[in-house]
């Protein structure tokens, strides 16, 4: 047996976290293997991407029996959605570890980052439910210690609310899951937990299929998280490490949309379209909604981490769109919004290291003492808005064609309420960095090497995706038009 290269993927950064554990290796040491291992994944990466055939087929697929005796199977493959979330993650985490390089003094840090990527790796790979959820919950313990060891104010609080918010939603969803397999064994007399045999399914009643399609989505919006299901947001953001944020809104939010598309499309094609006028307006109502709570903020973090959740809102609005644009719009603004947040978390976070202050009034003038920071602060920033010229732009533009081409009314919308994040980005922008003030930033230092040597491939992306961006849309476009004809049976509107 053969172990393919997505397999490599997931395992080896579990393998080296294990090892790692048992190896007396001091926190530094750990580090530094952490972060080859990450740049090896990046290589691993750009080989699957170079390879990718322009299909709408999954590729790179492997499958092996797990548990046989109830059709469960160690099945993976990628296709061009999550091959460009799999571009996004090898290349955030490396940058990653550049930016927190002297950050933590502890080597459970860096261990725990080594098992969340090999989580993530897994949960955007599998094909099969049961291995899926046993991902989607295996990269949730290592986030939940990184925020309940090195976290801030009341990090316990924090942790704890966000660990009964995920499994509360998980548990709705292993629940449809088992109630999935139950159902495909009743109608074929085999078991399976395969997506692929689990969209066969035909004998479900309506009110069956209703309340499986919200055991999914209740578990997928948390994470993303759609309003009403954000409670959880604030408080663990405001408490978490720069690691720990940046992971959250990065990478782990973007699983949930990605969970939308891959799962809940194929499995509940009827019922996707039946309630996709509501997920629009609820997408529509959380962009302005959590941009108005921006507003309110003082604490950078807070207002990021709204923020966050004002652009996941839009995110989702273009998916429940239904044709080509808003899709291709939400696939490109998860990749322009998991890299200018990312970046931007980091960024406070070398900041905060610095001057140990979060408040917009104690600062002002940072762009006197730290020229770098500025610049990179500032391309974040307008890739944030959606400033022409970057990829924010781009993906901002497709969702609004693709809304405006569902419904003219709730395009409209849509365009006018993508300026709520300008009131607030370019205000925190002028007062924090540009505006000089009496409030000390005399301990603020600029960027050194290694830092800018993890935000450059960022900008440099968030640079050509919005000059070129069909460099990057060929490679997912075959796959949504699959999504959307052979799946989903609705056309291309």
């Amino acid at each position: 047996m053969s172990i393919g290269i997505l397999s490599i993927i997931i395992f080896l950064p579990m393998l080296t976290a294990l090892i790692l554990m048992v190896v007396p290796l001091h926190s530094r040491a750990t580090r530094n293997v952490a972060f080859g291992v990450s740049l090896c994944i990046f290589a691993l990466a750009l080989y699957v991407y170079t390879h990718f055939d322009l299909t709408g087929a999954l590729q790179f697929q492997e499958s092996y029996v797990w548990i046989k005796s109830y059709g469960i199977t160690y099945s993976v493959g990628i296709d061009g959605f999550s091959l460009i979330i799999l571009m996004l993650i090898a290349t955030l985490i490396p940058s990653a570890y550049l930016l927190l390089w002297n950050n933590s003094r502890s080597k459970s840090y860096w261990i725990n980052m080594l098992f969340i990527q090999a989580g993530v790796s897994g949960t955007l790979f599998s094909l099969d439910l049961f291995l899926f959820y046993f991902f989607w919950e295996a990269m949730l313990l290592p986030v939940f210690m990184i925020i309940g060891l090195f976290g801030s104010g009341n990090r316990v609080f924090s942790t704890l609310k966000i660990t009964i918010y995920t499994i509360m939603g998980s548990l709705f969803m292993f629940v449809s899951i088992l109630y999935l397999g139950v159902a495909h064994y009743y109608e074929f007399g085999v078991w399976s937990f395969a997506l692929s045999d689990l969209v066969n399914i035909s004998t479900l009643a309506r009110e069956q299929k209703i309340l499986l399609f919200f055991g999914f989505m209740l578990a997928f919006a948390i994470k993303i998280p759609l309003f009403p299901f954000h409670s959880w947001l604030l408080q663990t953001y405001s408490n978490s490490p720069t690691g720990g944020v940046f992971l959250l809104s990065s990478i782990m939010a973007k699983l949930g949309v990605y969970a939308l598309v891959r799962f809940m499309m194929p499995l509940f094609p009827d019922l996707f379209v039946e309630f996709s006028i509501y997920f629009v307006a609820l997408g529509l109502f959380g962009l302005v909604y959590f941009g108005i709570a921006a507003i309110s903020q003082l604490n950078i973090k807070k207002m990021f981490a709204y923020s966050s959740a004002s652009h996941l809102g839009f995110i989702t609005a273009g998916v429940f769109a239904l044709n080509i644009q808003g899709m291709m719009g939400s696939a490109f603004l998860i990749v322009a919004h998991a890299i200018a947040t990312g970046g931007l978390f980091l960024l406070v976070g070398v900041m905060e290291r610095h001057l140990g202050i979060r408040s917009l009034n104690g600062l002002g003038g940072i762009a006197t003492k730290a020229p770098w920071f500025t610049l990179f602060f500032a391309i974040m920033l307008f890739c944030t808005v959606g400033i022409p010229g970057t990829n924010g732009f781009v993906a901002e533009l497709l969702i609004v064609l693709g809304i405006f081409h569902y419904n003219p009314y709730l395009g409209m919308l849509s365009a006018l309420t993508v300026l709520v994040a300008a009131s607030y980005m370019f205000w925190v922008f002028q007062k924090a960095v540009l505006v000089k003030s009496d409030n000390d930033v005399s301990n603020m230092k600029d960027l050194r090497f290694h830092e800018i040597l993890g935000l450059a491939p960022l900008a440099v992306l968030i640079l050509a995706m919005g000059v070129y961006p069909d460099l990057f849309l060929y490679k997912i476009e075959p796959t949504l038009q699959h999504y959307l004809i052979d799946i989903l049976h609705v056309g291309v509107k």
